[in-house]
């Protein structure tokens, strides 16, 4: 297994690792990114984001995507988007190997946390994570606008 930084041209890897999560989460119409938007995005002068991929015999089999937040109350920190593992690869090793490098990335950083969003189903993602050190918070809830959203409270104002 070979852990990278994520490249231009593996982009397309990602897109489909994208729709074979939100084919887990139940979603599998949700996602409206496109190639063209994770290559301008994240390798035009300001990234967006960056990602990690786990390679097994040059096929992209996992990818970490995560990008910088601040908060005011510990400064710099890196917000895990997403870490996903094809479904024949679970449980091989790529998910901790991924996870990892992003731990490793946050003390490169030196940024005061690192954080993600975990569904309260996932239970066999929970288990990881907590076994892993992190807290999993109950007491916050996930606030969200969509684009419909957006225009119809600038709409009212």
């Amino acid at each position: 297994m070979n852990i990278r930084k994520g490249e231009k041209k593996d982009m397309k890897a990602v897109l489909e690792l994208i729709q074979e999560l939100a084919i887990f989460e139940k979603e599998p119409h949700a996602v409206e990114v496109t190639v063209a938007d994770l290559e301008n995005d994240g390798f035009g002068k300001d990234p967006l984001f960056y990602t990690f991929v786990a390679e097994i015999n040059s096929n992209i089999v996992g990818i970490a995507l995560y990008y910088y937040r601040y908060s005011t109350w510990k400064g710099k920190t890196i917000h895990l988007e997403d870490l996903i593992v094809k479904e024949d690869m679970r449980g091989s090793g790529v998910g901790f190997e991924l996870y990892t490098k992003i731990i490793e990335q946050g003390k490169i950083d030196k940024v005061r946390r690192i954080e993600w969003a975990v569904l309260d189903w996932n239970i066999p993602a929970i288990e990881f994570y907590q076994k892993s050190g992190a807290k999993v918070l109950e007491d916050w809830r996930v606030a969200q606008m969509d684009e419909n959203g957006i225009n119809e409270f600038l709409s009212k104002k």
